[in-house]
């Protein structure tokens, strides 16, 4: 990626030599590093979304030849996956989001030199190498969160290429738009790549890289489209003919599944917490990931399937199909699985695991009160909505990622009230959000490294 970038820059500069008007070169040589980052971003997400999507059937293919290899792979895909992240890219664990996050707040005069420990071409590598191993083990994990990461990787190794004689961009609204890009393209939802930054990354006002962000996102998203095709993320599900009295379940669903949120994310930090107290030796993290892969493997086995992967299948089969109504106890497995999964120390993320855990629960309810095929498809999304934003703690993120990712425009009103409800339900937990947890202990770990 290096020589052509290099390539593109003497292209450029040649070309830019010739231009007299000069308010006209400065506007090109400032948008140009972002067109390029989008382009490069759009090219990556599709990429990565095909091998991940390889792996989640390499995981299927494996267990429909012989169920009993679950006890096999996932213990070998747990340990492998953090195995990788440790050895190679430590910053590589995890979503990826709170590392975005934190290398938003480092974009600054005295700490801009601590960014490539958190955002980097070896990030990118062993991001996509340890997520895909730790599906392939059956983590339930996603790629979302990771391709966020790898899209402020792109767009900061872009600004870090620019000749001197460029015009000097800023570090954090190309970090910012990068991680806006990577929504997008992640997910085909430019609107929610927008709102995910100005709502989740942005302390800075719209103003100054309103333009930036928004050609970046577009960029994005159609090179994404131009290489994968348009597509919506979940389809296009009934949801016609349903009354106001919907709003009623969508109040319990979104105060459920906010509590429930919000409580998956302290224990997963308690988790964390008691990881890097107990555990100080790579033998006890390896017994400690065994009994996790193993935890999974037997509830694979005996109970469900539903516990492994991202869960886009469970969402798609309830939407769907007319098998609308999970057993009660899938919304927990799903829960737990991504729990073991998420602190196991690889890399992963868990927007896609929180939407389905979020659909799962719409979808018990639905069944419990008898609700109709698009009642419930309502319902179903607007526990979407809910659960991410009990862990994200971004209500108007999670409902504009739902309403582009299954076109459902009509229902803007239903899914905002689902957000902010939960929004509100998360709070009786936890008043901090997972990322902004994570955040600040990547911080402190930069800083603390930076004073020894």
């Amino acid at each position: 990626m290096r020589g052509i970038l290099i390539y593109i820059r003497k292209i450029l500069k040649k070309s830019f030599d010739n231009i007299r008007n000069e308010q006209l070169k400065n506007n090109l040589l400032q948008a140009i590093p972002f067109w390029i980052g989008s382009i490069i971003t759009g090219f990556f997400a599709v990429m990565y979304a095909k091998i991940f999507a390889w792996g989640e059937n390499l995981l299927h293919f494996i267990l429909n030849w012989n169920d009993w290899m679950i006890f096999i792979i996932a213990p070998i895909g747990f340990v492998l996956s953090w195995w990788l992240v440790k050895e190679f890219a430590p910053n590589a664990k995890g979503s990826g989001i709170p590392q975005v996050m934190a290398a938003v707040e480092l974009a600054n005069p005295k700490e801009h030199r601590k960014i490539p420990n958190l955002l980097s071409l070896k990030i990118i590598i062993f991001k996509i190498i340890s997520s895909v191993v730790l599906v392939i083990g059956g983590g339930a994990v996603g790629r979302e969160g990771p391709t966020i990461q790898i899209a402020g990787s792109i767009f900061r190794k872009v600004n870090e290429y620019l000749p001197e004689w460029w015009p000097k961009i800023s570090k954090k609204n190309m970090i910012m738009t990068g991680a806006a890009a990577g929504l997008a393209a992640a997910f085909n939802t430019p609107l929610g790549g927008i709102v995910f930054a100005v709502e989740e990354l942005s302390k800075t006002h719209i103003n100054y890289f309103k333009t930036a962000l928004f050609t970046a996102v577009i960029i994005a998203g159609l090179t994404a489209q131009t290489l994968a095709g348009s597509y919506l993320y979940l389809g296009y599900p009934k949801t016609g003919d349903v009354s106001l009295m919907v709003m009623f379940p969508i109040i319990l669903v979104a105060g459920i599944s906010g509590i429930l949120a919000s409580q998956l994310s302290v224990s997963m930090l308690k988790i964390n917490r008691w990881k890097k107290n107990k555990l100080k030796t790579n033998k006890a993290n390896v017994i400690f990931l065994v009994v996790c892969a193993l935890i999974i493997a037997c509830i694979s086995f005996f109970i469900s399937q539903e516990i492994l992967g991202s869960g886009k299948e469970i969402m798609e089969r309830i939407l769907f199909t007319e098998n609308k109504h999970e057993a009660w106890y899938v919304p927990l497995l799903r829960m737990l699985g991504s729990a073991l999964s998420f602190t196991s120390g690889g890399a992963g993320g868990i927007f896609a695991p929180a939407l389905t855990a979020g659909a799962s629960i719409g979808s018990v309810i639905s069944g419990v009160i008898h609700l109709s095929p698009n009642e419930t498809n309502v319902v179903v999304l607007a526990g979407m909505v809910a659960f991410l934003t009990g862990i994200t703690r971004a209500p108007f993120t999670s409902a504009i990622i739902v309403l582009e990712m299954t076109d459902r425009h009509s229902l803007i009103f239903h899914l905002m009230l689902a957000g902010m409800i939960s929004s509100i339900a998360s709070i009786l937990v936890s008043r901090h959000s997972l990322y902004d947890v994570l955040k600040h202990t990547f911080l402190a770990e930069l800083r603390s490294e930076d004073k020894s």
